[in-house]
């Protein structure tokens, strides 16, 4: 049976159900998804992520060893994490055993372990995560690439927190960040596998009295900086590090997502197909890889990418990276590069579909970003039909790509 999206009732509220049935597998997945309650509705940085965590701390009643315990005599899967924009719950279990994983998630959901105790657990587990990247040269350009590209909005805070945030977190303003993000009006659920939608309604039907109504406010749509920045952190490296992105003015609503993607294929997605890989590591060997992503979502619409390379080559891999970009949107694409750009997003398709959690996936993406069921075979279809004129006409309608920023760990 094909994916389905399926309203129910509830109080004042409409809950979206993406719903797809397969016996296939006797297993049954269920999650809870929360909409505008990841990481950019953090109060405090780092507040989704240990909220989350604490979630996984099991029940006030049993602790995290006895709820674990209980999950694990039945082979069910429980567990929380977060995202830029959305807190997902997600409860995975055999048929036969779905019914009693739920009654578990209803004993978490009125009895969570939001005690001192695991609270402190859970920090000691973030603190030492995030000590590990103080050293993590990757994770330190990406940030500060995304303070230069969106400054002064949510999106440049540290999401994952600071030694500072998480250590004086305090178990109330955990509480307060779940009673206030996680509702039975800004929820979507996503159920799939060997269950009929009245079963997954009566679960539902469980679930949703034991959340409150939130207060939803829709997400702030951000652009990137295009004002050519370059930020040098010093660090003791052997290789600089180097992320760059600039705006993208192309919104997630766009009916010609295909255009998009073909472009960020061939540009830096396709590995040795790409325009980035060819020039910086084929070519001139300054770089074992270099990549690039044409990210449309609600929040904000950027190209971004990043590579490697030697410390001695650093600022010719930043020019190059800056010419290849500037040639890709003056003068566009070949027919050959478009004619392996189609073979490849075309023939691919089957694996991007292959399981229930992939399509479910994409169920719930075109719902989200508010396309109609099928967008995505309807634009693998365009993808078939485009030419070359179209595509180089959208590539060069968007000079804006030439506007990179930079940031680079390097030896001082």
């Amino acid at each position: 049976m094909a994916e389905t999206v399926t309203k129910i009732d509830y109080k004042d509220a409409h809950i979206p159900v993406i719903f797809e049935t397969g016996n296939f597998v006797p297993i049954v997945s269920m999650q809870l998804v929360f909409t505008n309650a990841g990481h950019l509705s953090n109060i405090k940085d780092g507040q989704a992520d240990l909220a989350a965590k604490l979630l996984n701390e099991g029940t006030k009643k049993d602790g995290a060893v006895g709820f674990a315990e209980k999950l694990d005599a039945h082979a069910i899967e429980l567990g929380s994490h977060v995202g830029r924009e959305s807190f997902v719950i997600e409860l995975s279990a055999l048929k036969s055993e779905f019914a009693y994983g739920v009654e578990r998630l209803k004993e978490l959901l009125k009895d969570p372990n939001f005690t001192q105790e695991a609270l402190e657990q859970v920090k000691r587990q973030k603190l030492g995560w995030l000590k590990q990247k103080e050293s993590d040269f990757d994770y330190i350009a990406g940030t500060t690439l995304r303070q230069i590209l969106f400054k002064d909005t949510p999106l440049a805070r540290p999401y994952n927190g600071t030694l500072k945030s998480v250590q004086g977190m305090t178990l109330e303003e955990i509480e307060y960040f779940v009673k206030t993000r996680l509702g039975y009006n800004n929820m979507i659920a996503v159920v799939g596998g060997d269950i009929t939608f009245e079963e997954a309604q009566k679960y539902l039907d469980e679930i949703l009295p034991l959340l409150p109504k939130v207060q939803t406010e829709p997400i702030e749509s951000l652009r990137a900086s295009d004002k050519n920045e370059t930020k040098l952190v010093e660090k003791e490296t052997q290789q600089a590090y180097i992320y760059f992105g600039a705006p993208f003015d192309y919104s997630y609503k766009e009916k010609e997502q295909y255009k998009a993607k073909i472009a960020e294929y061939l540009l830096g997605g396709a590995g040795f197909g790409s325009r980035l890989m060819e020039e910086l590591r084929v070519k001139r060997g300054l770089t074992y890889g270099a990549y690039a992503a044409l990210r449309r979502a609600k929040y904000a619409s950027y190209l971004s990418g990043y590579l490697q390379t030697k410390l001695s080559t650093q600022d010719e891999a930043v020019e190059l990276v800056r010419k290849v970009v500037s040639d890709f949107v003056d003068k566009g694409i070949t027919q050959e590069e478009l004619t392996a750009a189609k073979k490849f997003l075309v023939g691919s398709e089957p694996l991007r579909t292959e399981t229930l959690s992939q399509r479910l996936s994409r169920a719930y993406n075109e719902y989200y970003y508010e396309r109609p069921l099928g967008f995505s075979k309807e634009q693998l279809q365009k993808i078939e039909s485009v030419t070359l004129e179209e595509i180089n006409t959208f590539i060069r309608s968007h000079p804006e790509l030439k506007d990179l920023s930079f940031a680079i760990v390097t030896k001082k």
